[in-house]
């Protein structure tokens, strides 16, 4: 392994905290990584991290040195951007990362295709519900349902996506079917919450204007395709995308609860850095990704 590959992981096992996590995030085993570091160290016969069964930090000059290294690898990706650019052939690694459900159904599909059309790129893709650090976590694109509050990132929108109350027939049979926005305090509504989550609400469109609902439930999760089996199974009352339970409202096994009142749609679009949507990678992605996920809205 060169040098520079050697910066690479040096400078993420000391942004993620962690050899292990550092080595998977490049593909590496937490042993090779760990070499890596170690021939760093050896080279300069300096230590560059402090090492305990239960944290990593990097020492002081560690800190210094993660400092110059982290603008030596921006640096040479800005160049290798700008060859790509001239060459018309974008290489390299895009990472990306969506919510479990809308990546699973949405952006995961597109994935083998933009590969093929672009064999010099990798692509690596994450999925979670829960809030990721775009930059902390080197995100190239991150794909977002809701509006995001951080004015660094670069905001692309997609489209509207259409959300519905849904719930299984059964469900309604035994509980009865709300009448209206304020009857869901007496229904098991299923939410999807993570630590350190805002309080949930449900925002219904009326006749009035947007209405704030505050709700709760019995059990909650930070899987949304958890959620839609829980509506499936007759346990409450769920908010999710159309475009996750057209199959469903479709076959019958959910239908619509206060389909007069519908939750405010949610604005789908994707966020990158500024810096990184200058990379020719990530915007060719971006276009791809916007042209085909607007034949679907």
């Amino acid at each position: 392994m060169s040098y520079l590959e050697s910066l690479r992981v040096f400078v993420r096992v000391v942004e993620l905290g962690s050899i292990t996590a550092g080595g998977r995030d490049l593909r590496l085993s937490p042993a090779v990584a760990s070499n890596r570091i170690k021939d760093l160290e050896n080279r300069f016969g300096v230590r560059l991290l402090n090492r305990t069964t239960r944290k990593l930090t990097p020492t002081e000059i560690g800190r210094a040195f993660f400092d110059h290294a982290q603008r030596v690898i921006d640096t040479l990706d800005e160049a290798e951007a700008l060859v790509s650019s001239f060459s018309g052939k974008p290489q390299g690694v895009i990472r990306l990362t969506a919510p479990l459900g809308l990546g699973r159904r949405l952006i995961a599909p597109l994935v083998p295709t933009f590969c093929e059309q672009n064999p010099g790129v990798d692509v690596r893709l994450r999925l979670s519900d829960r809030n990721v650090n775009i930059v902390e976590d080197a995100i190239d694109l991150a794909f977002f349902l809701g509006q995001p509050a951080d004015s660094t990132l670069k905001w692309r929108k997609i489209a509207d996506a259409p959300r519905s109350l849904v719930a299984a027939p059964a469900y309604l049979e035994r509980h009865g079917i709300p009448k209206r926005p304020e009857d869901l305090a007496e229904h098991n509504c299923l939410l999807l919450r993570y630590p350190r989550s805002p309080e949930y609400f449900w925002q219904l469109q009326t006749q009035s204007g947007p209405q704030k609902m505050m709700v709760g439930g019995r059990f909650d999760t930070d899987d949304g395709d958890v959620l839609r089996a829980w509506a499936l199974g007759g346990h409450g009352i769920a908010n999710r995308p159309d475009y996750e339970v057209a199959a469903d409202l479709a076959a019958g096994d959910l239908v619509r609860v206060l389909p007069d009142t519908p939750p405010l749609p949610a604005q789908f679009g994707c966020l990158t850095p500024h810096r990184r949507l200058q990379d020719p990678k990530v915007r060719i992605f971006a276009d791809f990704a916007v042209r085909e996920l607007k034949k679907i809205f």
